[in-house]
């Protein structure tokens, strides 16, 4: 049997130092003490850890690879960013290296901490919600730039590369408004979520832009899932029969609702052959599916593309791994309405 390969985090373990302590040893980066340099050493020696290609790349070079942290791969927006970080870093020569931190960012640091241990040139957040202060300073230390990929943030002193959240709730709310809707609602997300209060700003100064009242119970949280959704579309609608147009706070929240007004025997979007019994409810969703355009009618959106954010993103950071001292950026994608049949 071959012998297990000691990796850097079974230093750091030995040593009982964390695995960005370790890697700043072996780059000969940041502030360590000579004690702590001692202990990470006399375990690499005790071990019989191999200073490789990592050990070297983080001594000064450059490994191109450049490391991406989600909180889930399986959110459509942040599959997009992917797909466009990585298109862009393939056309360098450069690789990406993806981790996901889990939805409530809980494996954020650890994330940290692996893709720094690997020599990565620089790391891309896609959900920077859960990145502390903490993070950043430690990124900074190791000399590690960092980019912010996602629907929403508030750092100031890191590269930002986000969708305009506000304007997206605008530009909808004023087509809903201009088609004759003057009962909107907005269905989904939660209240901690940044993304959602941008667009709730948009919503509501749209709202009171053209008169109309902004009714707190007709906006609703609710899970992402579609059945979720759906369920919080017939409870809103029972309760709250004079809504005519209903904001989604994701793709997933306008699937779901589109079901919820078809369970409940009404149609979506505006039919000239209005039956008198029958109830039109107008919907339009954030973000964009392929799905969008099977459901009948199809379902409108307001997009800013998840890929194009993805680009910016990876070219930021090509950027800023060549100009380190650069002043940091923040690049605000505007949105685009795909008008459809549903409002």
């Amino acid at each position: 049997m071959n012998p297990k390969k000691i990796t850097i985090t079974d230093v750091a373990q030995h040593a009982g130092v964390s695995v960005t302590t370790v890697s700043l040893v072996l780059s000969g980066k940041g502030r360590i003490s000579d004690k702590t340099c001692h202990r990470v050493n006399s375990a690499i020696e005790t071990l019989g850890y191999v200073r490789n290609q990592q050990a070297a790349m983080l001594r000064g070079s450059v490994s191109n690879v450049i490391g991406l942290i989600v909180s889930d791969i399986s959110e459509p927006f942040y599959a997009e960013v992917a797909a466009g970080i990585s298109e862009i870093l393939e056309a360098q020569g450069k690789v990406l290296f993806l981790t996901q931190c889990g939805k409530k960012g809980l494996h954020l640091a650890r994330c940290l901490d692996s893709l720094s241990g690997y020599g990565v040139d620089g790391i891309i957040v896609g959900s920077g919600r859960f990145l502390s202060d903490e993070m950043k300073q430690k990124a900074r230390d190791m000399h590690l730039p960092l980019v912010c990929a996602a629907r929403a943030s508030e750092f100031d002193d890191i590269d930002v590369i986000r969708p305009d959240n506000s304007q997206a709730a605008k530009i909808a709310t004023e087509y809903l408004i201009k088609h004759g809707h003057r009962q909107i609602a907005y269905l989904g997300g939660e209240s901690s979520s940044l993304t959602r209060a941008e667009r709730l700003g948009g919503f509501c100064g749209t709202l009171i832009q053209y008169g109309l009242p902004f009714k707190s119970e007709w906006v609703v949280e609710c899970d992402c899932k579609q059945q979720d959704a759906a369920e919080a579309t017939k409870t809103l609608l029972n309760h709250h029969p004079k809504i005519t147009a209903i904001l989604c706070h994701k793709a997933s929240i306008a699937m779901g609702a589109y079901f919820g007004v078809i369970g409940m025997g009404n149609s979506v979007g505006k039919d000239e052959n209005e039956s008198y019994y029958s109830r039109q409810v107008a919907l339009i969703g954030f973000g964009d599916v392929p799905e969008a355009e099977l459901t009948d009618p199809p379902l409108t959106f307001i997009s800013s593309s998840a890929r194009e954010i993805g680009y910016s993103a990876a070219n930021r950071m090509l950027q800023r791994i060549d100009a380190p001292d650069e002043q940091v950026q923040h690049i605000i994608l505007p949105p685009k309405l795909i008008a459809r049949g549903s409002a």
